[in-house]
């Protein structure tokens, strides 16, 4: 026999696997209509197939002599063709639920003008071949930010109101600034003026002949962009988890805890650091998520091969499908990590439970 807090665990899970995958169709649904300007991109695309056609005619000799009649009736026809290959000529809201279904099924579609380095257009490898790019430079990143964060704001909980402490509120503010505009001025002075530094890229040119050269100049390459993206994200995490810390370190139970003569460690790790362990798993999870995405403006600063600068390519070529491909990777990732979350903070967290009621 079923036991009632597996009914309701299933309930649970069922409702919220329902309601996030309602939010990831809705998210699709509107990146597409983003995506396409609600269908204006549909008559830019028109246009150039227009203009492209009209170039390959007059520049064609075959069709010199042909009477203008004649000529411009087979380009209405070749126009006619690659409207309706690409679909064009049914209206943009019919497509549009095309679109959504094969988003949802991760059926991606090719690209009409960008290709894999493979010379691929299926849009499923255009983004694989940038994936580990991205994950290199941007796990490293984001990993580093977090436990970096984690240390620094526990080692400033316990010295609270020191010189340390006062500077890291000091320079909580730095954090409002990007990544990349950090990272201009990392080149200037690094690249740039010092020369110590490559300006951008992935790795040297001539590419090293062997795998130690070719990590070792790919690590070189990320420096920059390491250093750009702990400067502005490092400082407000440390100050947001230092906070957190501090909240919990001056609860009446610490102080109990403090009182019975328990050891310093031991209040730190039963009564500080589990309470916050949710917020802890939370950041973690969604620093890994964001570590797949990559950063449309640093990457394309840094010249970094990744999605973030695929994506930003896209944009400016109309590259629909591409767009649409990144959403969808990223609505997945996020929908999935919420899901677990909430699973776990079950799990860690005695403060919540899986009621009846499908709520926290």
């Amino acid at each position: 026999m079923i036991s009632p807090a597996l009914l309701k665990f299933a309930r649970y899970t069922a409702m919220r696997g329902v309601a996030l995958l309602v939010t990831v169709c809705i998210g699709v649904y509107i990146s597409v209509w983003i995506a396409n300007m609600g269908g204006y991109v549909d008559n830019i695309r028109r246009s150039q197939i227009t203009e492209g056609v009209g170039l390959s005619f007059r520049g064609n000799s075959l069709y010199q002599d042909m009477a203008p009649s004649d000529k411009q009736r087979l380009m209405d026809d070749e126009i006619e063709r690659q409207v309706a290959r690409l679909g064009l000529d049914k209206p943009f809201i019919g497509r549009s639920f095309n679109y959504l279904l094969d988003a949802l099924t991760l059926s991606l579609g090719r690209s009409e003008r960008m290709s894999s380095n493979t010379g691929s257009k299926d849009v499923k490898n255009i983004l694989l071949e940038r994936l580990p790019v991205t994950l290199v430079l941007f796990g490293t990143a984001n990993l580093l930010t977090f436990f970096l964060g984690v240390f620094i704001a526990l080692f400033l909980s316990r010295r609270y109101g020191s010189v340390l402490d006062r500077l890291s509120v000091a320079v909580a503010p730095t954090s409002a600034a990007p990544p990349w505009f950090y990272g201009i001025f990392l080149i200037l002075i690094f690249a740039s003026i010092l020369g110590v530094l490559p300006y951008g890229g992935m790795l040297d040119a001539p590419v090293p002949l062997t795998g130690l050269g070719r990590a070792l100049s790919m690590l070189k390459h990320m420096i920059l962009p390491l250093m750009a993206w702990l400067m502005s994200t490092l400082a407000i995490g440390v100050y947001t988890r230092r906070t957190f810390f501090l909240v919990y370190s001056s609860e009446d139970y610490v102080e109990l805890a403090k009182a019975k003569g328990l050891r310093s460690r031991t209040i730190e790790r039963r009564y500080v650091l589990r309470p916050t362990l949710p917020t802890i798993v939370t950041q973690f999870a969604f620093t890994l998520i964001y570590a797949w995405q990559g950063a449309i403006i640093t990457e394309t600063v840094f010249s970094w091969p990744g999605l973030g600068r695929l994506l930003f390519q896209a944009i400016g070529m109309f590259e629909t499908p591409v767009i649409i491909g990144s959403v969808v990777i990223f609505a997945y990732l996020l929908a999935i990590s919420v899901f677990l979350l909430d699973i776990i903070y079950a799990l860690i967290d005695p403060r919540v439970k899986l009621g009846a009621e499908g709520s926290q």
